[in-house]
């Protein structure tokens, strides 16, 4: 992806975020000096991936399949003696049209909520140990209440309403193509997108950058060494 493009994704992002009256934290507006003067007191944001989280899971169109991410708390499975936190929370942004590609977690279990703006379909299958796809039905939670839906059935969340998502649960989140930008948030179990992500076909989660102009905000990944 382009720094420009990314740089607009998170300007884009901000102002959403905004309209539904939600208030990032701090270090969601540090510049990159910031980060450089930040010390190991801020660890936590570093080793735990908070903050800005741009991807095109390497499609090369991310207003056709991406995603848009800001991270505000997470534990750490690999750490859980210096991060204890079980849980994590995260706000996404989705424009209108575009998708997140089917994938499913290993361990994590998942809230997805539409906090505002448009509706949008979560597409569900369960999935095995192999990766594969089923055609079996799926269970799933509908703000509290358990469904049982034939394999491959939209489930459509209008804004104030969520869906819990266990493991080896495949979802595609999808955006009507009018309407607007949908913001969602995400509630769960600690994350770890390196090693807790079974993509259906493959995919990149984190973006290769093309310094077409100074980042705006650093992402998660790029935070300098302390």
């Amino acid at each position: 992806m382009n720094r420009s493009a990314i740089n607009q994704v998170i300007r884009d992002m901000e102002a959403l975020i905004a309209t539904y009256r939600f208030a990032l934290p701090p270090f969601a507006t540090w510049s990159p000096e910031d980060w450089a003067k930040a010390g190991p007191a801020y660890d936590e944001l570093r080793d735990n991936l908070l903050g800005w989280d741009i991807t095109d899971f390497g499609s090369g169109d991310f207003r056709k399949v991406g995603l848009a991410l800001f991270t505000l708390r997470n534990g750490n499975q690999a750490s859980p003696e210096r991060y204890p936190k079980p849980y994590a929370e995260k706000l996404l942004m989705l424009y209108q049209g575009q998708r997140a590609p089917f994938h499913f977690h290993w361990y994590k279990m998942e809230d997805i909520i539409n906090r505002g703006g448009n509706d949008v379909t979560i597409t569900l299958y369960n999935g095995d140990t192999n990766g594969a796809r089923l055609q079996t039905d799926v269970v799933y939670s509908l703000d509290g209440c358990r469904l049982t839906a034939p394999a491959g059935t939209p489930v459509v969340l209008k804004p104030g309403q969520s869906i819990t998502l266990t493991p080896c649960l495949y979802h595609e989140i999808s955006v009507p193509s009018k309407g607007g930008s949908v913001l969602l948030g995400e509630v769960s179990m600690c994350n770890d997108d390196r090693n807790d992500n079974c993509f259906y076909e493959k995919a990149g989660r984190f973006p290769e950058i093309v310094e077409d102009e100074a980042p705006y905000r650093l992402l998660c990944t790029e935070y300098p060494d302390r």
